[in-house]
């Protein structure tokens, strides 16, 4: 989804990222897996969450798009994200050669896009605001949709920037969890709120992302 300009909401969420670093580590978890939290443990993780963040059942998704750890691809960064978007694929690059790798919904044909940026900033349950020639393709589209649950952009959104600029493409969560896994988007990258979440957590300001 292109945003031409977004609000965060500020909040106080329960981070699930050090639960997951727990569960890893209780797992002792090597390259190739990545358990998934119960839904007690989501909801505890969510509590704090300004607005309900929908726990999706992922026996609904193809194996393949579901959160797990894989050897880094070669190349990139520690810190850095490939997006594949052949393969659906997001990659967050970490140490010792492995990255965690998550399942996204890309651009539809003839809105896709790719290149390298940096994340600008960072922002929790951002307001979207379409962009003009979203409004004239959808005459009917608001010029702003609060933050929550049918928000367009989801639970968190990463903003890309090249040179300084926004380039109105972002990594965020998503309204329609059942797009994960094809071109359905304005040519950002789409997670699952519970996926975007947990990569907002670990993911720095001025990382390196790569879209190809």
């Amino acid at each position: 989804m292109v945003a031409s300009k977004t609000a965060a909401i500020p909040n106080g969420r329960l981070s699930l990222t050090p639960l997951l670093g727990l569960i890893l580590l209780l797992a002792g978890c090597a390259a190739g897996s990545y358990p998934t939290p119960s839904i007690e443990e989501l909801k505890l993780a969510y509590a704090d969450e300004p607005y309900e963040v929908r726990i999706v059942n992922r026996a609904k998704f193809d194996k393949r798009f579901h959160p797990t750890i894989v050897p880094a691809p070669e190349g990139m960064p520690e810190g850095s994200i490939l997006v594949d978007t052949r393969k659906r694929f997001l990659y967050l690059i970490e140490k010792n050669g492995i990255a965690r790798r998550y399942g996204v919904a890309v651009g539809t044909s003839g809105h896709a896009w790719s290149g390298t940026a940096v994340i600008g900033r960072k922002a929790k349950w951002p307001a979207w605001y379409p962009t003009d020639d979203m409004r004239n393709e959808t005459p009917d589209l608001p010029q702003r949709i609060e933050p929550g649950p049918h928000n367009p952009l989801g639970a968190r959104a990463l903003y890309l920037y090249q040179n300084g600029h926004d380039t109105l493409y972002r990594i965020h969560g998503t309204s329609e969890p059942w797009t994960i896994g094809t071109e359905a988007s304005s040519g950002c990258i789409r997670m699952l709120n519970e996926d975007v979440i947990d990569l907002f957590d670990r993911v720095q300001n001025g990382a390196v992302v790569k879209v190809i």
